[in-house]
C-alpha cells in the first residue's frame, strides 16, 4: 500500500493547536484573575471563561487530530498495513482528510477514537459507557462522537464534486464512507447504519473481501492516483 500524506498541513495545525490551547490557558486563568482581584470587573471575567472555554474547545479537537500519538492518520496507516500495492492511502491531500483508492473502490475513511459503546439507534449514533473516567472526561469537555453520518456525506460530495470538476467528462466511480473506530475498548454496534462502521482491526479484511469484486479498473485507479498526486 502507498501512502500519500500532507506532512506541511500536519505540522502546521499541530502548531495552530499548541497555540490555541496555550491561549485558553492563558485566557481562563487571566479571567480567575479578575473574578478575584478585581470584583468590579465580574462582567470581564466572565467574557474571559466563556472564550477560554471555546478556545479549549478547539484547541481539544485540533489536539485529538493533529497533536496526538498516534494520530489519526498514523493508526490507520497501521492497521491497514500489509495491503495490497494497488491501493493507495491519501491522507490531507484530497478533499476527503483520508482517502483509500483501490481494487476495493473510492473510500472516505472517518477515524473515530471515542472509547465506550457507540451505538446507531433512532438515526443517530450515541456514545455511552467507558467508566468513570470516560464519563467524567465527557461532561469536562471531551470531544463527543457528533453526527458521523453527515460527516460522511460531507465527505463523500467533496470528493464527488472535485471529480467531477477535474476528471472532464471521465466517468465518476462511486464514492463511499466507512466509519472507523481506533479505541480498542470501543464497543461498536452499528445496527441499521446507511454508512459501514467497523472497528480498526477489521478494515483490512473488509477491503480485502470488497477487492473481490474489483470495484473499479486498474485504469481507473491510475487516473485517481494521478488526479490526486497532483491536488
Amino acid at each position: 500500500m502507498k501512502i500519500i500524506k500532507n506532512e506541511a498541513t500536519i505540522e502546521r495545525n499541530k502548531k495552530i493547536g499548541n497555540w490555541i490551547s496555550i491561549s485558553a490557558l492563558l485566557v481562563l486563568g487571566g479571567g480567575m484573575y479578575l473574578s478575584f482581584s478585581k470584583p468590579d470587573w465580574f462582567g470581564y471575567s466572565i467574557l474571559c471563561l466563556i472564550v477560554g472555554y471555546l478556545l479549549t474547545q478547539v484547541g481539544m479537537y485540533m489536539g485529538n487530530r493533529w497533536g496526538r500519538s498516534p494520530r489519526p492518520d498514523e493508526k490507520l496507516d497501521a492497521g491497514l498495513k500489509g495491503l495490497h500495492s494497488d491501493f493507495a492511502l491519501y491522507h490531507y491531500v484530497t478533499p476527503a482528510s483520508h482517502l483509500l483508492v483501490g481494487p476495493a473502490g473510492v473510500w472516505a475513511l472517518l477515524p473515530y477514537h471515542q472509547a465506550g459503546k457507540v451505538e446507531f439507534v433512532k438515526n443517530r449514533w450515541k456514545l455511552s459507557g467507558g467508566g468513570f473516567f470516560q464519563n467524567y472526561m465527557r461532561i469536562f469537555g471531551q470531544e463527543g462522537i457528533g453526527r458521523p453520518d453527515i460527516e460522511a456525506n460531507s465527505e463523500i460530495n467533496s470528493v464527488k464534486k472535485f471529480l467531477e470538476k477535474n476528471l472532464n467528462g471521465s466517468e465518476i466511480p462511486e464514492i463511499q464512507a466507512l466509519l472507523v473506530f481506533t479505541h480498542e475498548s470501543a464497543e461498536l454496534i452499528p445496527n441499521d447504519s446507511s454508512v459501514p462502521a467497523l472497528k480498526l482491526k477489521q478494515v483490512k479484511e473488509f477491503l480485502r473481501q470488497k477487492s473481490k469484486t474489483r470495484a473499479i479498473s486498474v485504469e481507473k485507479m491510475q487516473e485517481l492516483n494521478r488526479l490526486f498526486g497532483e491536488a
